[in-house]
């Protein structure tokens, strides 16, 4: 769900029987193209990294309803995440890109910079109604060149029974977290867990943090920044969050929730189908607490946008056009969604969505306002996000303060 890293592969059951009907009922496809002897676009290729073996297959099946309805075959191949983004470039250079292509969304600037992407207003398909920080995400230069049917965030799970028998309420603030984390943590567990490892994981789970107070990748030293960092350090320091947070991935983070050593965790909604399999944990989301009350969180938008590359055949291009516009009708969006717990990206779909799902409804609201981590830098983000987690590393550790691991950070961010 997000560069370099992405959360494990969602578990997806019993989708494509649904996904069937709705494509059979909302008629995705038509059209005609150039390619077989005929004349004729009889397939089309599509790339992506769902390697996992049943997220592979699920999506192959997907993709394969989408051609049927398009009146093509889709043939499916799927690379690891890492060596994705090398591929694609060296296949551009190669003019061998397939005809649809699957990104993870900080991606995109780099491929849509290098002009093997096409935009997708050249075949009329409807982009309205997507939340702006989702549509932007899959935006270069004013074009929309990528669409994701369904995208993820962030936000703070926590144990209900904890809570109640602590007396304390879901804190909405970052004074409210503190006094919360604290009053939960007892012997055997902490009040609060985080992922700060050294990796794009930990960046993306202090996002929530250095955006809702004002900071800013652009500029990263500065009071707005350190405030954020100093939160986690007082965490840490008090006790309310363990120093293991430094080397904990996201999948670290929901093992000691579940196991009842942490009473609150941030983390997305890839963990949903596993919290549901935890036998006696009874849980809640909320959003992720703001510096003051009344603010609305602004969290990092994790998803996989679809693209339309350049590949010298306009027939080609327009069939895969349309699988794209199938994969991304509102229908099938609310159907995927249902199924991988991943958040609608047409706004009135995702509020219904929230409604029926009322687990994911913190994620439907934080997702309105999630911010995609290439909007201010583009392909410039990875070294403002390895600044900021060494940043991390270093304030937790006590290396160093906030401030100095902060202008340290900056100067990563800008090579100087």
């Amino acid at each position: 769900m997000f560069s370099p890293v992405r959360p494990p592969a969602r578990r997806i059951a019993a989708l494509f029987a649904s996904v069937a009907l709705v494509l059979a009922a909302t008629g995705c496809g038509g059209g005609t193209g150039g390619g077989s002897a005929t004349g004729k676009v009889t397939s089309i290729t599509a790339l992506d990294y769902y390697t996992d073996a049943t997220e592979h297959s699920q999506w192959g099946k997907l993709l394969t309803a989408c051609g049927k309805n398009v009146g093509v075959k889709v043939e499916h191949t799927s690379v690891p995440g890492a060596s994705l983004v090398p591929k694609v470039l060296q296949r551009a250079s190669s003019r061998t890109l397939p005809d649809l292509l699957m990104l993870d969304n900080p991606d995109l600037q780099q491929i849509a910079g290098t002009g093997a992407l096409t935009p997708l207003d050249e075949y009329g398909i409807d982009s309205s109604g997507f939340a702006e920080g989702i549509l932007s995400a899959g935006t270069y230069k004013g074009k929309v060149y990528g669409l994701a049917p369904t995208v993820s965030t962030v936000a703070l799970v926590y144990n209900k029974d904890m809570l109640a028998e602590a007396g304390v309420a879901v804190p909405r603030t970052w004074d409210e977290l503190k006094a919360a984390a604290a009053k939960l943590t007892r012997p055997g567990r902490y009040g609060m867990a985080v992922d700060a490892n050294a990796t794009f994981e930990g960046t993306w789970q202090f996002l929530p943090f250095l955006w809702s107070n004002g900071g800013d990748e652009k500029k990263l030293d500065t009071p707005q920044a350190a405030q954020a960092l100093q939160l986690w350090v007082d965490l840490v320091k008090s006790g309310s969050m363990s120093k293991s947070v430094l080397n904990w991935t996201q999948a670290d983070v929901h093992d000691q929730f579940v196991a009842g050593k942490a009473a609150m965790m941030v983390n997305g909604p890839w963990r949903i189908p596993a919290l549901n399999q935890a036998k006696n944990l009874h849980w809640a989301v909320a959003p992720v607490p703001v510096p003051r009350a009344g603010q609305a969180p602004v969290t990092p938008l994790g998803g996989e946008v679809w693209t339309v590359p350049q590949t010298g055949s306009k027939a080609r291009q327009e069939k895969a056009a349309r699988v794209l516009a199938c994969l991304n009708d509102p229908k099938n969006m609310l159907t995927l969604a249902e199924q991988y717990f991943t958040v609608p990206s047409r706004t009135a779909v995702a509020t219904q969505y929230a409604e029926q799902v009322p687990s994911m409804a913190a994620f439907v609201k934080s997702a309105e306002g999630a911010r995609g981590r290439t909007r201010e830098l583009g392909v410039k983000w990875p070294k403002a996000a390895t600044g900021i987690y060494t940043a991390i590393q270093s304030a937790l550790t006590g290396e160093q303060t906030p401030e100095e691991a902060l202008k340290d950070a900056q100067r990563i961010a800008t090579g100087s």
